[in-house]
């Protein structure tokens, strides 16, 4: 471990996976961790070839549709193979989006769809490489949640709905339990829960699901309803991330730290 507090920041020598790093906010956090000296694996089911050009060969670009146990294994052990069986953190950045509407107007098919990529992946991804985590006797877990799975929402008008909102709540009593169990293996569970962020890959699925004039009202409401008057920009949360996943924060667990400009403080 390094003696300075600026050094703990570093990642040199050190393995860690990212899912859903094809684009977005994944990707810049897989571009940020090899940048502090990380070899970084990313998972997505969607072509990978921009983060691969980022990353060089710093990265290892594995396709993979992670609601699928079995893609999920072969993911993993093909990243154990060309780490040489390390990893010690793990960014579990892979989610979608709901279709907006109240709880009435939600299709079950929808629901089961959004638990699926934002919980059951998780799960699945978590559990394949939690050996290699304790290994490593410093592992870091980073679950990206919500902070719409922390308040309810409604300013008249559907931002999200009850799939988004009920996954994002999951993945904060997933995180908790996930620390608690694995504390005495030095095992660090965190949850990073962002507020509007327009430029990442979930503001441009909520867009697809909207009418051009549902999009301006989403994008002119946005910046009114957070204390900073300003949505955030997706490298505003790679420096959090790198924090938690290096040794900056060996101390720091089972918490929720809400990326949002104050919203959850007013």
């Amino acid at each position: 471990m390094a003696d300075k507090p600026i050094d703990r920041f570093r990642l040199d020598g050190r393995t860690v996976v990212v899912t859903g790093g094809a684009s977005g906010l994944g990707q810049t956090f897989a571009e940020s961790l090899a940048d502090a000296g990380a070899r970084v694996a990313v998972f997505d089911r969607d072509p990978l070839d921009e983060t691969a050009e980022l990353l060089g060969d710093r990265g290892l670009m594995v396709h993979a549709d992670l609601i699928d146990p079995d893609q999920v294994r072969a993911a993993v052990d093909q990243t154990l193979e060309w780490s040489d069986g390390e990893v010690d953190a793990l960014v579990n950045n892979a989610g979608i989006a709901s279709v907006l509407g109240r709880a009435d107007e939600v299709a079950v098919e929808d629901f089961d769809r959004v638990l699926a990529v934002n919980l059951r992946s998780m799960f699945l991804t978590t559990k394949a490489l939690l050996p290699p985590l304790i290994d490593s006797g410093r592992g870091s877990i980073i679950n990206l949640g919500s902070y719409l799975g922390l308040v309810g929402l409604y300013p008249g008008f559907p931002v999200t709905a009850i799939p988004y909102a009920s996954s994002k709540a999951a993945v904060v009593g997933f995180t908790r339990q996930l620390a608690v169990e694995y504390a005495r293996d030095q095992i660090r569970a965190n949850v990073v829960a962002p507020g509007w962020h327009p430029a990442t890959n979930l503001a441009r699925e909520y867009s697809k699901k909207l009418d051009q004039a549902g999009i301006d009202r989403l994008l002119e409401w946005m910046p009114t309803s957070v204390p900073m008057g300003r949505v955030g920009d997706r490298k505003e949360i790679a420096g959090l991330v790198l924090y938690l996943a290096s040794d900056a924060s060996t101390y720091l667990s089972g918490q929720v730290i809400a990326h949002d400009g104050g919203i959850t403080a007013a």
